[in-house]
């Protein structure tokens, strides 16, 4: 119980003036009885705010709601809820122990409760890695209106939440993808070359369809344009490649380039799953790490939700002929690879790009990789000093060379897809569903 009692700032500002009073009653008496009394007068209301704190087991109910499982890089609200269960009004002061990863020693919440109400906090979290996250305890800090004392409870609320690769994000390309507003959230509608014979559904029309594929009789009923469409070619293989070598440990807000590649994986899966396509995972350093073979089964998804969480980033060079022979001997019909990497110098693509050639020749080849846009955001400052000037041509060369990367690639008959870390799903779903339209895969 002692160790439940904290005394108040209030307490000792009353206990000085009595000690005053009291000292200057050597020099005049009539302070001195006042002191006195004023001190036993604080003695016994002390007694009594500690009755009222302590006169009841639980005076309040707490409970924290997280969620449980979260997604990398999104925000999440964590709540906590508080009830008053006497008929007195209390000072309440709530410290809740976040994970260590949130680095937030002064979160509290300071505010008044009254008799039988109740209240909710909260606030936001934003995971930056994935694995495991520890909550602690509940800290409650309860004052009386007398305001003397404070009583400390612990709340046991310890929890342990996993933080996977964002399912809200891949929710959220879904919808787009398989909506008709596609268009003016990012997703390009594009047009397939030529026609399969496959009937699917008979749909709306949206910008970008095909005028010669208008269905008259059905926009007669509807008063509305719709035309039919028609199944693109299903269960391509499709492999997602994730190099978890030194080059993707690189941060961006909060985030490295291999989380980021990890979550345009699982959108980027959960797209050609939705296509009818076969996908699977592949990731790799110095040596190769987990495989999971193309299927379209139902829980393929779930496998390589689990088969992305446990990714960390291994910081050798990525080993290019051994991923070569990896794909020789695992893929042996041509799928199409989105290979999710990060070249700083041409001389890294150069030594890549032999194994590269002899990939793209067996398969269909995609190499994204990412713009270092902290240092492309210094390209825009105008310079006012000669460091200045420096600064912004040496920046200027560094984006050049990421283009002049994509362009050799390209030359040698290499797909790419050179994007900033914000835009990856976007560009990456662009990219599949181009090469879907043309028939390539």
């Amino acid at each position: 119980m002692f160790k439940s009692i904290y005394i108040s700032r209030g307490f000792f500002v009353v206990l000085a003036i009595c000690t005053i009073l009291i000292l200057l009653g050597f020099y005049v008496s009539f302070l001195m009885y006042i002191g006195q009394f004023a001190l036993i007068a604080l003695l016994a209301v002390t007694f009594l705010d500690g009755f009222i704190l302590f006169g009841i087991k639980n005076p309040v109910k707490v409970g924290r709601r997280v969620p449980t499982r979260m997604n990398l890089g999104d925000d999440h609200d964590i709540f906590i809820d508080i009830e008053n269960a006497t008929i007195q009004s209390f000072f309440i002061t709530i410290y809740d122990e976040t994970p260590i990863e949130m680095q937030s020693r002064n979160l509290k919440f300071t505010f008044a409760l009254g008799p039988k109400k109740s209240q909710k906090r909260s606030y936001s979290f934003t995971p930056k890695r994935r694995g495991i996250y520890e909550w602690g305890d509940i800290h409650v800090f309860v004052r009386s209106f007398l305001f003397l004392i404070k009583r400390r409870i612990v709340i046991p609320q310890e929890c342990k939440v996993d933080v996977y690769p964002s399912v809200r994000q891949m929710k959220k390309y879904e919808f787009q993808i398989f909506n008709q507003q596609t268009q003016v959230r990012g997703i390009k509608k594009i047009r397939r070359l030529g026609h399969n014979n496959e009937f699917e559904q008979i749909k709306n029309y949206v910008q970008g369809d095909d005028p010669r594929t208008i269905n008259w009789k059905a926009t007669s009923r509807s008063n509305e344009l719709m035309v039919n469409q028609y199944q693109a070619q299903r269960s391509q293989m499709v492999y997602s490649i994730v190099d978890k070598s030194r080059s993707m440990g690189h941060e961006f807000r909060g985030l490295t380039l291999l989380d980021y590649a990890i979550n345009s994986t699982l959108v980027f899966s959960n797209i050609a799953l939705r296509k009818g396509d076969k996908v699977g995972v592949i990731s790799f350093a110095d040596k190769i790490g987990s495989q999971l073979s193309a299927n379209a089964g139902g829980r393929q998804l779930q496998r390589i939700l689990d088969l992305l969480y446990a990714q960390r980033t291994h910081f050798l060079e990525p080993n290019y002929t051994l991923l070569y022979q990896t794909l020789r001997r695992a893929i042996p019909s041509r799928s199409l690879l989105m290979l999710y990497t990060n070249f700083e110098t041409e001389l890294s693509m150069r030594r890549a790009l032999p194994m590269l050639r002899r990939i793209n020749k067996k398969h269909l080849l995609v190499v994204v990789f990412f713009e270092n846009t902290t240092i492309q955001e210094l390209t825009f400052q105008k310079p006012t000093t000669i460091r200045d000037v420096y600064v912004s041509t040496v920046a200027e060369d560094v984006v050049n060379i990421k283009r002049r990367i994509a362009i050799e690639l390209n030359r040698h008959g290499i797909q790419t897809v050179l994007t900033k870390p914000e835009e990856l799903n976007i560009d990456t779903l662009n990219k599949y569903l181009e090469l879907k339209s043309k028939g390539m895969i």
